[in-house]
């Protein structure tokens, strides 16, 4: 838990102008960045926590380039989370990483075919903190983030696999309220995140993914939105302090279904977390003198 602290161009003009200039305000930017992001001063310092937990859950898949049927089973999870305080608008925005993993093990009704899938994701963003109220922190802010996964069907011949790979900008937004029981404070914080646009692949139905790597692709880079590729990723963790660490429980619902390509993909899972959380403070040291 974190605290708040068109017009036609003139021939051979043009287009070493305008590289010119790209470059120049490409240069100003990662300049700024840089600034932004490395400015040190004696008394700055930045607190965060880092959690690892890992999870057991259930998931049901669906994705009709590989079968017509749903498939149900467990879900093996693991996520690790970052945030910390930065400088920026005088302590309130704060920056969160996150690192999940998953393996799944699905079997269809009938019980004739199984899936084994797996995907990592990485999501990095920054949110802006404020307290409304005594005990009750929120945030909102937004994410980047990429998506790398398979799925593998055990009876299919000629098209036994599906790829998962997508990138999008999400919004995010997180209430955090803090319970005293017992002389400790009880973390109690909920986590949404909603992917608003962003890339996907994604084959045509039928296509195989020979044809694509002899060059045959057919729209296979697909801008992705809400309207056709929904997501939600929900948490819902608490926080015990216990004597050395921190213990931290909780819920994750995370969501994936698409409609692109005429085919139909859904991914919902549903995990039991339990992990443990460090705090820690990075203090900014002094820039050295030289010695004379």
């Amino acid at each position: 838990m974190l605290h708040i602290n068109s017009n036609k161009r003139r021939k051979g003009t043009a287009p070493s102008h305008t590289v010119h200039h790209c470059v120049r305000w490409g240069c100003l930017l990662l300049s700024l960045l840089l600034t932004t992001f490395n400015a040190r001063s004696e008394d700055w310092s930045r607190q965060g926590t880092t959690s690892w937990m890992v999870g057991i859950g259930g998931v049901k898949q669906l994705d009709t380039y590989l079968s017509p049927l749903e498939y149900s089973g467990p879900q093996l999870s693991a996520l690790r989370e970052t945030q910390r305080n930065t400088h920026l608008a005088n302590g309130r925005v704060s920056f969160q990483s996150l690192l999940q993993g998953a393996l799944t093990y699905t079997e269809n009704d009938p019980s004739t075919a199984n899936d084994w899938g797996g995907h990592v994701n990485y999501d990095a963003g920054w949110h802006y903190n404020w307290q409304p109220a005594t005990g009750l922190q929120l945030m909102a802010g937004g994410m980047i983030g990429t998506d790398i996964g398979f799925l593998y069907n055990d009876r299919n011949g000629n098209n036994p696999a599906q790829a998962r790979l997508n990138v999008d900008v999400s919004a995010s937004a997180a209430a955090v309220y803090h319970l005293r029981l017992r002389h400790r404070f009880i973390g109690l914080r909920y986590q949404i995140n909603v992917p608003l646009a962003g890339c996907m692949f994604s084959p045509q139905y039928g296509q195989s993914y020979y044809e694509i790597s002899q060059g045959n692709r057919d729209h296979n880079a697909v801008f992705a939105h809400p309207f056709n590729a929904f997501s939600c990723w929900q948490m819902l963790s608490v926080d015990i302090p216990l004597k050395r660490y921190t213990l931290r429980t909780g819920y994750l619902c995370d969501i994936h279904q698409s409609h692109v390509n005429h085919i139909r993909v859904h991914d919902y899972s549903h995990s039991f977390m339990i992990g443990i959380v460090r705090h820690f403070t990075l203090h900014t040291p002094p820039l050295r003198q030289e010695k004379r």
